[in-house]
C-alpha cells in the first residue's frame, strides 16, 4: 500500500516540476499580450507655457496647453496582418491632438501603430504611418516589452519620424510601485508641418513656399512598471520654433511652443490602479504558480521518497518460541 502511494505521489511531483517551466517559458509568451481591441486616452498638461499666435506671429505666454492622446485597437485590421505576420498583432490608431487655453485646436497628429502583441516589436505593413507619411519604425513607442529590463531601449520619435536610444537612470518608487526610470533627449531636429493648421487657408506646402521651417527638441521621460512594461507616469520637456523664411518678417526664429508637458492627476491615479491590478496576473504566470509548482513538485518526491523508504524497511524479528523442557523424574 505505501508502495502505490508513493508512486502516485512520485507521478504528480514530475507532472508540477515540468508544469514549472512550461508555464514560464511556453503559456507566458502566448497568454500575456496587448488585447486586439485595446482603448484608451491619456491627457497631459503643460501649465504657463509659451504659444505662437499666428495673428501676429508673435509667441506668447499662455495659462495652459492641453494634449489629450487616445490609443484605440483596430481588430479588424490586427486579423488581417495575422494572416501574413504569422504571429499576434495589434493595430493601435493613435491621435495627439493639441488645444490651446480657448480650446481651439494648435496640431493634430495621427499615427498607425503596428506591432507584436507579446514583444512589442514592431510589424511591418502596409497602413504603417505618422500623420499619413509612410514610416517604417525600429524599436518600441508607447509601452514597454513585458518583464522590462535595466538597460537602454530604441525608442521612435513621431515627429522626427526616427529611432534613437532611451536610456534607464535608475530604479525608483513611484507611488508604492517600484518603477524604471528611463530619459531620451532629441537634439533639435528639422521636422515636417503638421498637415492640419491651426490657421484656416494655410497649408503645409504654403508655409513651405515662403521658406519657413519647422524645429523641434524634447527630453522625454518615462516611469515605467517593468513587471508589465506600462509607463505609469511621463512627461516632456518639449520646444518647437519656426526658422527664416520671410513668414517671419525677418526674423531668424519665433518660439511655436514651449513648454514642460506632464500627465493631468486623475489619470496618473487611474494608470497606477489600473497597472497593480494587471502586475499581479503577469507575476501569476512568470513567479507565483512556477515556483509554487516547483516547490509542490519537490515536496510530493520527497514525501515518495519518505513512503517508499518506510514501506523497504525490514520488518522486526519474530520473538523465538520457548523451549519446552522435559520433566525430570526423581
Amino acid at each position: 500500500m505505501r508502495r502505490t502511494a508513493s508512486l502516485v505521489l512520485l507521478a504528480f511531483a514530475v507532472f508540477f516540476a515540468a508544469l514549472s517551466p512550461l508555464l514560464r517559458w511556453y503559456a507566458f509568451p502566448r497568454l500575456a499580450k496587448v488585447p486586439a481591441n485595446t482603448y484608451q486616452a491619456m491627457v497631459l498638461e503643460a501649465h504657463d507655457a509659451t504659444l505662437l499666435d499666428y495673428g501676429t506671429m508673435r509667441p506668447r505666454t499662455v495659462p495652459k496647453v492641453t494634449i489629450v492622446q487616445t490609443l484605440k485597437g483596430d481588430v479588424e485590421a490586427a486579423k488581417k496582418i495575422e494572416k501574413t505576420a504569422g504571429r499576434d498583432v495589434v493595430v493601435w490608431d493613435g491621435l495627439s491632438y493639441v488645444q490651446g487655453p480657448d480650446g481651439k485646436m494648435v496640431s493634430r497628429i495621427p499615427e498607425r501603430y503596428i506591432f507584436d502583441a507579446h514583444s512589442q516589436e514592431p510589424v511591418h505593413a502596409t497602413g504603417e504611418m505618422v500623420d499619413g507619411d509612410p514610416v517604417r519604425r525600429q524599436g518600441i513607442e508607447f509601452k514597454w516589452p513585458f518583464l522590462t529590463q535595466k538597460r537602454d531601449y530604441e525608442y521612435f520619435d513621431a515627429q522626427t519620424r526616427t529611432t534613437a536610444p532611451i536610456h534607464y537612470r535608475g530604479t525608483q518608487n513611484f507611488r508604492g510601485l517600484t518603477v524604471y526610470y528611463f530619459e531620451q533627449t532629441v537634439p533639435w531636429t528639422k521636422v515636417p508641418f503638421p498637415k492640419a493648421m491651426p490657421v484656416q487657408g494655410i497649408t503645409p506646402e504654403s508655409v513651405a513656399k515662403t521658406g519657413t521651417t519647422r524645429w523641434y527638441t524634447t527630453v522625454r521621460r518615462f516611469w515605467v512598471e517593468p513587471v508589465t512594461g506600462a509607463p505609469v507616469y511621463g512627461e516632456e520637456i518639449h520646444k518647437e520654433e519656426l526658422r527664416g523664411g520671410t513668414l517671419l518678417g525677418g526674423r531668424a526664429r519665433v518660439t511655436a511652443f514651449a513648454g514642460h508637458v506632464k500627465m493631468r492627476e486623475d489619470y496618473i491615479r487611474h494608470t497606477v490602479n489600473m497597472v497593480k491590478s494587471q502586475r499581479q496576473l503577469v507575476l501569476l504566470m512568470t513567479s507565483y504558480l512556477p515556483w509554487g509548482f516547483l516547490g509542490l513538485g519537490l515536496a510530493l518526491l520527497a514525501l515518495s521518497l519518505f513512503l517508499e523508504a518506510r514501506g523497504r524497511r525490514p520488518a522486526d524479528p519474530a520473538p523465538a518460541p520457548a523451549e519446552e523442557t522435559e520433566p525430570v523424574s526423581a
